[in-house]
């Protein structure tokens, strides 16, 4: 079998980081041999993340069992989802910018299409929603645990107290026309075809702020795995907040 394992475009500093973090897990629980160092592991769990190499991919490539890519995986995520901010430690970093940006995604996967509730009528496709908030420069802030797909953007924010906490934090907010009615913080356009000349510059300008919020999900779609998702739906939410710190660290 010819094997070839592809560059990772992440920084030196993002590997160290995940490395750390591994070592100080073996530290903690006593383990004395691996089939791979830290920092092969860490390596491995990047591919995956970041590449959305398949554990018979990685397997093949780190010469390991698919088992022993399964287990290393699920460890390096594990540590660093308990690692991601929660939703009042993101707004104590929000309360310094100007504003926010609040949109929507869909993240696919490909082990539910006969499941009803993860299809998203809007996408046309299976998957998980989640709650992405932006800063006014584009930048990744948090992403909200996943919900099923089914579930519209304004309800999926209201369930995870997104819009409680920004009017708490009397943050101003930029929405697009799918949180219509939520009020308080979230600014919207307005809908219709007829316009007042005045409405129709509002969504221009509008539409303008808002659009610096596609940077966002661009960045977080750069990590490929979360283009189509082969997992169980459980650790979703999981691989999110890995890959939400991991962004962190390598910005």
């Amino acid at each position: 079998m010819l094997v070839h394992l592809p560059s990772i475009d992440l920084s030196s500093r993002t590997l160290r980081f995940l490395t750390g973090q591994l070592t100080a897990r073996r530290q903690e629980i006593g383990t004395r041999w691996r089939r791979l160092p830290a920092a092969r592991q860490a390596l491995l769990a990047l591919a995956h993340l970041r590449c959305g190499d398949t554990y018979a991919q990685l397997a093949a490539g780190f010469a390991i069992g698919i088992a022993t890519v399964f287990r290393y995986i699920r460890e390096a995520v594990d540590l660093l989802a308990v690692l991601a901010p929660s939703l009042a430690e993101a707004m104590e970093t929000i309360r310094a910018k100007a504003y926010v940006i609040l949109d929507g995604t869909l993240l696919p996967t490909d082990r539910i299409a006969a499941d009803t509730p993860y299809y998203s009528g809007k996408h046309k496709r299976h998957g998980m929603n989640v709650q992405v908030l932006t800063d006014p420069f584009g930048r990744l802030l948090r992403v909200s645990p996943a919900l099923p797909g089914s579930t519209h953007d304004l309800t999926a924010a209201r369930q995870h107290g997104i819009i409680e906490a920004l009017a708490a934090a009397g943050l101003k907010c930029w929405a697009d026309k799918v949180y219509q009615g939520v009020g308080g913080p979230v600014r919207v356009p307005f809908r219709g075809r007829r316009l007042k000349r005045w409405k129709r510059r509002h969504n221009t300008t509008h539409a303008k702020i808002r659009c610096i919020g596609e940077q966002a999900m661009a960045t977080l779609k750069g990590w490929r795995l979360l283009r189509k998702l082969r997992c169980s739906t459980n650790r979703i939410t999981d691989i999110v907040k890995a890959v939400l710190v991991l962004h962190h660290v390598s910005a």
